[in-house]
């Protein structure tokens, strides 16, 4: 179990959760923490082995008042979306899709891949909109793994997801101040973390970390107290996820797949999906009906 220290404000351990054979970790929202700077849903995706003939099939549902990122570490899954997006991430690529004033997309595993059978490791968060930017337009954008930054020293590699790190800067598209990076260290490396964003955390996806003198496991999101310069260290070879930004100008409400400053815009969107009035996905027959 990791103890809090001078540096870490709160540990949380992420509850799993099985979806249909497909287990994920949430991290975010917690009991007592709903946000690390904007993002505010966090989940480990597998690792999972899918035999020949299966894969995921989340069917057509829709988005309001954030964007959802997907980062892959293995696998494939292919998007389709209302606005007539459709393609495969794979990994290193991420997708980001603000949802705004409303988007509705499906996420699948494609064909070719589901007859070869395949693995899935990845994260998927959704980030919060700031209040005068959740009903801006949909938007979707794909940033190939080759066309993120990557910032290398002596036994550190920092790819930039989005936000800006390390003197780099990643070409996805953000709303508000973000800090998202995914993060190699070699046994006995260290990762300097500057207090320039208001909130930083970080997950340990694989591999073991020491802060203040004190060792944490994997599947654990430690969050750092503000305004001091903190240092990571490996014990081992470490892979984890470098997340924060700004802190929002106040909490959100959250209802299945909505997010909004606003209860009234939550009720509304529910109205809206179960009458039939978001746009259609491309190409996609079937939809997840309003829970409840």
């Amino acid at each position: 179990m990791s103890m809090l220290t001078a540096s870490i404000e709160q540990v949380i351990v992420p509850r799993a959760r099985d979806l249909g054979g497909f287990e994920v970790r949430r991290a975010l929202p917690a009991a007592g923490r709903q946000m690390v700077g904007p993002f505010i849903f966090f989940d480990q995706m597998g690792p999972t082995e899918f035999i020949t003939g299966t894969g995921i099939d989340v069917r057509p549902h829709p988005h309001i008042g954030l964007a959802t990122v997907t980062y892959l570490y293995e696998g494939e899954i292919f998007h389709r979306d209302s606005l007539g997006s459709e393609l495969p991430i794979r990994p290193g690529d991420v997708n980001w899709m603000t949802a705004g004033r409303g988007i509705v997309h499906s996420e699948r595993t494609a064909g070719d891949v589901r007859a070869a059978g395949s693995r899935l490791f990845g994260i998927q968060s959704w980030v919060a909109l700031p209040a005068d930017k959740e009903e801006v337009d949909p938007g979707f954008v794909h940033v190939a793994a080759a066309n993120l930054p990557i910032v290398e020293a002596a036994g550190t590699r920092v790819r930039i997801i989005a936000g800006a790190a390390y003197g780099a800067a990643a070409p996805t598209p953000t709303l508000s101040d973000t800090l998202y990076a995914d993060v190699a260290l070699a046994a006995g490396a260290s990762l300097p973390i500057d207090p320039g964003h208001e909130d930083r955390a970080i997950y340990v996806m694989s591999g073991e970390v020491e802060i203040d003198g004190i060792r944490h496991p994997p599947m654990q999101l430690l969050i750092f107290r503000p305004g001091d310069r903190i240092t990571v260290t490996a014990t081992v070879d470490t892979r984890l996820i470098l997340l924060g930004g700004a802190t929002l100008e106040g909490p959100r409400h959250i209802w299945w797949n909505f997010v909004s400053s606003r209860k009234d815009r939550i009720d509304a969107a529910k109205a809206d999906w179960q009458a039939g009035r978001f746009a259609a996905v491309p190409g996609e027959t079937e939809f997840i009906p309003l829970p409840g």
